[in-house]
């Protein structure tokens, strides 16, 4: 059991986002969950992403804060870290840490990172051996 169920940000552009994050995400088997329109969701389209028919990342429109946040995915395999760095940056992230093994973390970390439309620094990680 983990004990993080979901999370949820405001994006300045969800309908933006949410394309970024459908590719992005891909790679992890993730899609689109739930989509809520402002009638649904108070005021605001609110997209939530998942595997397994559950929602685990929500975005949704609003007031971005300014420094961006760091969300780091999990990954089982390595091929599905380069898969997803791959993606993210095709769909328009900036890539901010291409593929590789951390090892400031420790020898098995491999991981990469990319700016989401918004400056949030998403992070996808397997930390199992090669």
């Amino acid at each position: 059991m983990t004990t993080l169920d979901h999370i949820e940000f405001a994006v300045s552009d969800s309908r933006a986002s949410l394309d970024f994050y459908k590719a992005a995400l891909k790679p992890l088997g993730m899609v689109v969950v739930v989509s809520l329109g402002p009638s649904e969701a108070r005021a605001s389209f609110r997209y939530g992403l998942g595997a397994n028919g559950y929602p685990r990342l929500w975005i949704h429109d609003g007031k971005v804060g300014g420094a961006g946040m760091h969300v780091a995915f999990s990954a089982a395999q390595r091929s599905q870290v380069d898969a997803f760095w791959k993606a993210a940056v095709t769909a328009g992230g900036v890539d901010n840490g291409p593929p590789g093994v951390r090892t400031r973390y420790h020898d098995q970390y491999y991981a990469a990172y990319v700016l989401d439309p918004d400056g949030n620094n998403i992070e996808v990680v397997c930390q199992m051996p090669a």
